[in-house]
């Protein structure tokens, strides 16, 4: 179950703890919302922490040095080509 299943156990456990006031023989419609809110928190709490141990962090790149002393660089200043390369 994603995350988005567990916010729907939480906003359906919810509706039947807070926004209903429906009474069936042999249920109890609060406590199976009770029971639905505490599934969705538990299984948020799961994924969250299996996502964040599942996250990769990129080390940053180094920055690569040319220490080649035969290359020259010639810098030509302004527009001279006409096309700024």
């Amino acid at each position: 179950m994603g995350l988005g299943g567990c916010i729907v156990l939480i906003a359906v456990g919810a509706i039947l703890t807070f926004a209903t006031d429906w009474h069936m023989e042999g249920v109890n419609l609060d406590l199976v919302g009770v029971i639905l809110m505490i599934a969705g928190l538990i299984g948020t709490t799961t994924f969250s922490s299996i996502y964040r141990r599942r996250r990769v962090v990129v080390p940053p790149t180094t920055p690569v040095v040319d220490d080649d002393p035969h290359r020259h660089h010639h810098h030509r200043g302004g527009y001279s080509d006409g096309y700024g390369v």
